[in-house]
């Protein structure tokens, strides 16, 4: 079964139904978004006139929520402008425009009977075969649906999206009992290609699979911490955050995130549907929980939770509340061996493995609130999922842990932990110490780039299935896939024909380490494949340049140095356009400067959905240097359709976008602002852009590919760049920009304008690279450029002197 889905409707205009609306606009699926019809007007209404019979005021709940998505931060939209593939409705004028679609969400108030009655609406109103799910974080599927139909069950499921839709991961697929396991199948691959989710199959038990866990261990970590005393909320987020491998938010900021009345409503959703009392016992809401809840304490939404951010003498403080005295207090930074240790561990395993081998209070926290998450989520195997994988999926995903509970007991010692376990009184699940009797050491093992986990059934190692779209780098180099490669890059066949150049310097950043392996690479896919991927699967795709090594030779003079520097740069990037095979570039998430640069020579960019792409060189005092001024002229010379076209609108958005440092929102808006092309694809889901990669490489040699012929320049010259320098002045006079603001501009306005040449004059990409590395040099030299490359490097953000 393959789905198309181009249409689908979301019921319930709040924050997660607007939001799902908005990510399925976001990858082109037009949405109709319906609520309730209000019952009164507003006064901004009454006084235009309106009525209750007014299609504006009846549709007032999904228009408004419309609008909201293009202030709401983190942007729920890739683009403002997909706003516009949303319709505003209600349930009373528009149900049987579900007729139309493919496809229904349900995201209306967690209650059981609002929710049968809605579906039982739907299914009047939707055609036979019409997909329709709830978005509940932890309702029965089964139960919602009960009094429809066979032909309506066998087409619902639920969709746990998580919060926010468009920057959580995971979604988890809740199949019924009547289900059509087919269109699961179908559903789980549209999610993921589409969608860009990371799917999980959850059964349809309380809170499904992340929120089970998650919720447990949050649970768990609040009574250890109130049950041993002594530990502060500042104590606690410092043990359970990036030390255990979770993210900053660790516990207490994660709650007031999320909202104490939100978590608790979860947390009793299992309270109230499950029977053992031992577990039962765990998700009752703890006393202080109850308390906070009842002073409206909720966390970011009323402005305090478990934290307080206040103004005081010094400006704004964040204060921690103690829970004892139920006074808020002055955070006082933890400080201990083991944590100081963990902090100094590379990657997560260590850094589990070091806290947990102290001897400190921190430590026994830490293995205090990991043990009984460990034994819950072995417990769980079965009757929440059938695979150990998806568990830890579910938690790396929805939570944002490095690893899940079984990768993690994997980290600190599967043996050696359980052994700990059962001398300190604790019952580990008979499975778990049948698979270690049977000589086994590990839930996961890796042989030859393959990976398999335990299958509880067989007790039998059972290979890890992987969509043929999720290309793993670091598989390929298990499997001897390397063809080269140094500190700073390899080359690693993808097969087929087609190999791709992976960064894994420091951050990624650009060094002449990435830039020989870039020539080696040229040279080795010339002679001996159909084309090149440039891609990485490291946290970000580049950085940018090596910032360290530029201002350590400023500072030395080292002006040679320099120019050797951004010459090898030019001339690498130069290799790469003009090599007679196809190359594409994948960049992911943060894709600053220079890494911007090592995609502009690519045939096709195809960028992950959530890509933050920009040219930020004036944020350190520079221009871009390694051929982006160049490309961007070039293309403003093949926007003209003949030699009397006007240039300068062209150059002007350039010019503003680079000058400002601007950095795209995401891969469509790196399109809005100029830095992709028409050609230039973006994909939802990050794990796929290596694979598509490829294909599109295939697609070029396929077609008879032939390498981009050099071709002259048409540039603005003096007049265009007298323009673009004026509108500088104007900003400096406006008090927008500095002196040194002003310096960079004007040089960045020489170069895009192609210098002092007359308007028209066709110049050489050569001539380009040339004006680019000038610029460049003299701006090192200056000692402000300086002060911003060193604050940029100790700050980790730009400085405006």
């Amino acid at each position: 079964m393959n789905l198309s889905i181009r249409k689908a409707a979301v019921i319930g205009s709040g924050i997660m139904g607007s939001q799902i609306a908005a990510h399925l606009a976001g990858v082109g699926i037009k949405t109709l978004l319906l609520d309730i019809v209000p019952k009164t007007l507003t006064e901004e209404e009454a006084g235009r006139g309106l009525t209750l019979a007014d299609p504006a005021v009846r549709n007032r709940l999904a228009a408004s929520a419309i609008k909201r998505l293009t202030k709401i931060k983190p942007a729920p939209l890739y683009d403002e402008a997909f706003a516009e593939r949303i319709t505003p409705g209600n349930l009373e004028d528009h149900l049987a425009s579900l007729g139309e679609v493919d496809w229904v969400i349900e995201v209306v108030v967690e209650n059981l009977e609002v929710k049968k009655n809605l579906l039982k609406q739907i299914e009047q109103h939707r055609k036979p075969g019409t997909i329709v799910s709830s978005n509940t974080s932890g309702i029965s599927i089964n139960a919602m649906a009960a009094d429809c139909g066979e032909e309506f069950k066998k087409h619902f499921l639920g969709t746990h999206f998580f919060n926010p839709p468009r920057y959580m991961k995971l979604l988890e697929i809740i199949p019924g009992e009547k289900t059509d396991s087919e269109l699961v199948r179908a559903m789980k691959a549209f999610c993921e290609k589409v969608l860009g989710k990371g799917v999980v199959l959850a059964k349809d038990t309380p809170n499904f699979i992340a929120n089970r866990i998650g919720t447990y261990g949050l649970l768990v970590t609040l009574q250890e911490m109130q049950k041993n005393g002594g530990y502060t909320v500042e104590e606690v987020d410092a043990v359970t955050g990036p030390a255990m491998g979770r993210p900053k938010s660790a516990t207490f900021r994660t709650l007031d995130l999320v909202g104490l009345d939100t978590f608790v409503h979860v947390a009793d959703n299992v309270f109230q549907n499950v029977t053992d009392e031992q577990e039962k016992a765990v998700f009752d809401t703890p006393d202080v929980l109850k308390k906070m809840t009842e002073l409206k304490w909720l966390g970011e939404k009323t402005g305090r939770g478990f934290y307080l951010k206040q103004k005081g003498e010094k400006g704004s403080e964040i204060l921690s509340l103690n829970l004892a005295t139920m006074e808020y207090v002055p955070q006082q930074k933890p400080k201990g061996a083991s944590l100081e240790a963990a902090k100094a561990a590379k990657g997560t395993k260590e850094k589990l493995k070091t806290l947990l081998s102290g001897k400190d209070r921190y430590s026994e926290l830490a293995w205090n609130i990991l043990k009984p998450v460990l034994i819950y989520s072995a417990e769980k195997v079965g009757e929440i999922s059938d695979s150990i994988q998806e568990i830890d999926e579910a938690m790396r995903w929805g939570f944002s842990w490095d690893l899940g509970p079984f990768e993690t007991w994997d980290a600190i010692g599967l043996a050696r932990s359980v052994e700990r376990m059962e001398a300190e009184g604790l019952a580990v699940p008979e499975w778990v110490k049948d698979w270690i009797a049977s000589g086994q050491t590990s839930f996961y093992k890796s042989d030859e780039g393959q990976l398999y986990s335990i299958h509880i059934g067989s007790q039998q190692y059972k290979q890890v299935e992987q969509a043929p779209e999720v290309i793993s780098l670091r598989r390929l180099k298990e499997q001897n896939k390397v063809i080269k490669g140094n500190s700073g890059a390899s080359l690693i066949d993808l097969g087929e024909g087609v190999a791709c150049l992976e960064f894994h310097s420091p951050n990624n950043a650009i060094g002449e380490d990435i830039l020989s392996m870039l020539q080696q690479s040229v040279e080795e896919v010339r002679k001996n494949y159909l084309g090149m991927v440039i891609a990485n699967q490291g946290k970000n795709f580049c950085v940018g340049a090596n910032i360290m090594l530029l201002l350590m030779e400023a500072q030395d003079e080292e002006w040679d140095e320099i120019d050797d520097i951004i010459h090898m740069f030019q001339s690498t990037m130069y290799k790469v356009k003009r090599l007679e095979k196809p190359v594409v570039a994948a960049p992911h998430r943060m894709c600053l400067g220079g890494g911007v640069e090592a995609c502009m020579p690519a045939d096709q960019v195809i960028a992950s959905a959530e890509t933050y792409y920009g040219l930020v060189e004036v944020g350190v005092g520079l221009i871009p240097a390694g051929g982006g001024c160049k490309e961007f002229a070039l293309r403003a010379s093949q926007s003209l359709l003949n030699a009397e076209a006007d240039l300068q609108p062209y150059l002007n958005q350039v010019f503003e976008t680079v000058g400002m440092a601007k950095v795209s929102s995401s891969g469509y808006d790196a399109k809005r602002l100029g830095y992709l092309r028409s050609s230039d694809r973006v994909v939802a889901n990050q794990d796929h852009s290596i694979y598509e990669a490829k294909q599109a490489v295939l697609g070029l040699a396929r077609n008879g590919y032939e390498p981009i012929p050099e071709e002259k320049i048409r540039v603005a010259g003096r007049e265009g760049k007298a323009i673009l320098q004026l509108g500088a002045i104007g900003m400096r006079q406006g008090g927008y920009i500095s002196d040194h603001d002003l310096l960079i501009a004007k040089k960045l306005a020489h170069v895009l304008a192609g210098g002092d040449v007359p308007a028209g004059t066709l110049v050489t990409e050569q001539y380009m690279l040339d004006l680019e590395r000038e610029a460049f040099l003299s701006l090192c030299g200056e000692p402000k450029t300086q002060a911003r490359m060193q604050h940029m490097l100790t700050k980790g953000k730009a400085l405006r002197n």
